[in-house]
């Protein structure tokens, strides 16, 4: 259950919002590090309804989370926003759009500058991987994390992720930096016998999204599979889309077709994290997304999939350490705060 805590003496504080595609959650950081909001804060995000609706119900939400923790809007120093992708480092929707917002209107606009000249406070973009990689971060390494690198992957209905160095998100002179689903793999060897090469939404063939999301089971995955085992199960179902989206309870069932399919996801983000190694050489990988929000032993499993699929030299190995993105529900929202809080300068009051 959601609990919330009141700011403390003069304290100034930020807010994070998380913006997805039914939902806006929200939370409160203050200037100690401690988050007030220790659950969800949910609200509609009103996104299908185009980016007016959609920023005021923004709003809203900043209003409700400052309600509910007794916090003043003058101790507000800064808002950190997360959006999913792409957009640009300013927080400008990409011109072909972005997932969940299907809107025309959405083309090409600056909801980072929406929402700032709604609230009047300065605010922080980020799309939502790179905010889930911030707070992945931040709970691994504590103290230690100005000094650490790290590189995420979340697998959801596409893969996002996020690549963080000395503590801070790696955004990219155009702000896409960390798209890590569009990065192409090997698939030699990933792939069964005369499966096809698969292709992502983007119009890549032969990505890390095409395999390792909600979409690329569905999409190239499943059908493959169903095809070779007409008997299973799942063949029955009315739609593959339907059909895909049983997949993971029937994974950690143990289902031997199921666990093959995120074992090559698992495969496919080893070898994107294997592009990393020989890149950034992180100091941590982290998994997160629905594929590991399911049971602990099946999360334990698929984690140990990737760690087995990552080819590292003796020495990484060695210092680098593997896992799971936490409270991943609030990641998004508090990756933004924690970015927002680095806009802050030193010795605000």
């Amino acid at each position: 259950m959601n609990s919330v805590r009141a700011v403390e003496g003069d304290r100034w504080v930020v807010v994070g919002l998380d913006n997805g595609g039914n939902a806006n959650n929200a939370t409160v950081l203050d200037s100690a590090g401690d988050f007030l909001v220790d659950g969800l804060l949910e609200s509609p995000s009103r996104v299908k309804e185009g980016p007016v609706v959609a920023v005021q119900a923004l709003a809203e939400a900043f209003d409700n989370v400052l309600d509910q923790t007794g916090v003043p809007r003058a101790a507000v120093r800064s808002v950190g926003l997360d959006t999913p992708g792409p957009a640009s480092a300013t927080g400008v929707i990409s011109a072909k759009g972005s997932t969940n917002f299907v809107d025309p209107a959405w083309r090409g606009f600056d909801v980072r500058g929406a929402l700032e000249e709604r609230l009047g406070l300065p605010v922080v973009y980020n799309n939502d991987g790179n905010a889930a990689a911030l707070y992945a971060h931040h709970v691994h390494f504590g103290l230690a994390g100005n000094s650490r690198s790290s590189v995420s992957a979340i697998v959801g209905t596409g893969l996002g992720g996020g690549v963080i160095e000395a503590g801070r998100i790696v955004s990219g002179a155009a702000g896409m930096a960390g798209e890590l689903g569009h990065v192409h793999i090997p698939m030699q060897g990933l792939l069964g016998d005369g499966q096809a090469l698969p292709s992502c939404n983007c119009g890549f063939e032969g990505d890390a999204e095409s395999v390792a999301s909600l979409t690329g089971i569905e999409r190239n995955l499943l059908p493959y599979w169903l095809a070779r085992h007409p008997e299973h199960p799942l063949a029955a179902e009315p739609s593959l889309a339907t059909a895909a989206k049983l997949v993971r309870g029937l994974g950690e069932a143990g289902d031997p077709l199921a666990r093959t399919i995120f074992e090559q996801q698992a495969t496919a983000i080893g070898r994107l994290f294997t592009i990393a190694a020989n890149f950034t050489d992180p100091d941590a990988y982290f998994v997160g997304g629905g594929v590991v929000q399911a049971g602990a032993e099946f999360g334990q499993w698929f984690l140990d999939q990737v760690v087995r699929h990552t080819s590292l030299r003796d020495e990484q190995r060695q210092v680098a350490t593997f896992a799971l993105v936490p409270d991943l529900d609030m990641a998004g929202a508090r990756g933004a705060a924690l970015a927002a809080r680095q806009s802050v300068p030193r010795g605000t009051t």
